[in-house]
This record gives structure tokens, sequence and C-alpha cells, in this order.
């Protein structure tokens, strides 16, 4: 089974119960994102997506396939965008930021580049500047869904949930029930600790026809944190193959029973302090 990854982010607001939530998310996907969607693919090469189905050492071979793209032709827009999906998923922010950075001197009015720079700079952890990045690109008269829902994934990720919320609704109201959106907002609940509200919009997500592998195995995730292990298995097991699947529900219990000390040793010592 992979391991949670290095470079997990430590979310220090995050409820215990989404921390274990996150850390599971990497054994399953290879790191803990809000939203990792999927960048475009071209004719004749390895395309990045967020299907977990992706190995570490497909993802490398991705990144190095897409790196040769990008030596050849830096101006290609597609490769810009794959290459650094590609250095974003295995981890190199930084060069990911850098390659993004040229992209937007080169397509300066694109959304895609924007939204995709954004993400990188929010997985640098520069909050800030992902945030003017994603708004400077945005059109309040014609709003971008895609924009809006990345606006939101980056204030969850700062502790703001409910104006995330608000804007995943907002992105809603332009493309009803799209996956990826409530994918997003899904997460975003289950990052509150609302575990029922969580389930109810990622099963939501998850009966869309375009629902991907990643936002059924999230569904798995928050059916595992309320106990119902038995269910979050069948649902992984549909993902993944069933001893993947059944490593990944016992893994689970174990965060989770060390939640639960967590938990205890907390109490104790505020008894003790009292």
């Amino acid at each position: 089974m992979r391991q949670p990854s290095a470079r997990l982010p430590l979310l220090r607001a995050l409820p215990r119960t989404a921390a274990v939530a996150c850390v599971l998310a990497a054994t399953l996907l290879g790191g803990c994102a809000l939203n990792r969607g999927p960048a475009i693919g071209t004719h004749g090469g390895p395309t990045i997506t967020s299907s977990s189905k992706l190995t570490d050492a497909q993802l490398a071979q991705a990144t190095q396939a897409w790196g040769q793209r990008y030596d050849k032709n830096p101006g290609d827009r597609a490769t810009i965008l794959n290459y650094a999906a590609a250095l974003r998923l295995s981890g190199q922010t930084d060069q990911a930021v850098a390659v993004l950075q040229k992209g937007m001197i080169a397509f300066k009015k694109d959304r895609a580049i924007s939204a995709s720079y954004g993400k990188a700079l929010a997985a640098n952890g520069d909050f800030e500047q992902a945030l003017t990045v994603i708004r400077s690109a945005q059109t309040p008269d014609r709003p971008d869904w895609a924009l809006l829902s990345a606006e939101g994934a980056i204030l969850d990720q700062v502790g703001q949930g409910n104006a995330a919320r608000q804007l995943y609704a907002k992105a809603l109201g332009i493309v009803p029930e799209e996956p990826s959106v409530l994918n997003n907002m899904g997460l975003s609940y289950l990052l509150a600790g609302e575990l029922t509200k969580s389930e109810e919009v990622l099963r939501r997500a998850a009966a869309q026809p375009k629902a991907t592998s990643r936002i059924r195995q999230n569904l798995a995730l928050v059916l595992g944190l309320q106990g119902r292990f038995a269910e979050a298995e069948a649902v992984a097991s549909n993902e993944l193959d069933p001893q993947q699947a059944a490593a990944n529900v016992a893994y689970l219990k174990s965060m989770m029973t060390q939640a639960n000390t967590w938990k205890d040793i907390e109490s104790s010592e505020k008894k003790r302090a009292g």
C-alpha cells in the first residue's frame, strides 16, 4: 500500500477527523488536495489525470515525457498544462510554479493557465498570491465556474470553509451537478467535520456520469470516517483491487484508533490541568 506522502501539508486548523481523512487520501491519491483536476491531454503522449490508478512510477514516467516535450516546445499550451500538472502531483511545486509563470506571460488571459497557476501557488503554500491570480483572471460579469471552484479550494485550505462553500454554490448555479465542484464541496464539509453533509454531497457527485474514481474514493473515505467500514470497502473495491481496498480501510481504522487515543490524552491533560 502506498504510504502517506512526505509532502503532505499539515493544516493545523483541521478538525481531527478531517486530518485523518487527509492522511488516508494521501494513501489513495498520492497526496492530499481539494482539487486536482485533469490537465489537457494530447495525442500520442501520456495524459496527466487525477486518477488514483496513476502509480508513482507512471507519474515519474509521465513527468519525464512531458518535460522532454516542454524542452522542445515550451510555448505549447497543452504541454505547459500537462507538465505543470505532473510536477505538481509529484510534489515538485516550485518547478510547477516556474513553468506556469512563463505560461502566464505567453497566455495572459487564458483561464486554464491562470487556474493551474493558482493551484500550483496554493500547493506551494503561497495562498495569498494564489487567490490574487485566480481572482484577477475572473470576470464578474461572466464568471468562470472552474475559477470559482479553484478559489473555493484555496479558501478551504486557509480555513475559510463557509466562504468556500458559497463559491461552490455559485459555480453549481452555472454548471448544475458538476461532479468536480460537488467533490470540492463534499470535501469542504468533511474539513468542517460535517460528515453526514459531506456524504450527501459526495453521493450526488458520485452519481454523475462524469464522476471520477477520485470522487468515489472520497466517498469511501467519508463512509469509513463514520465507522461504516464495510460500505467504505465495498465502494473502494470498485476503484481498487480488493486487497488494496481492504488495506486502505484497515489503515483508516488504525488512524481513527490513534485519533481516539489523542482525544483520550487531551482529555486527561485537561482534567489534570483543572
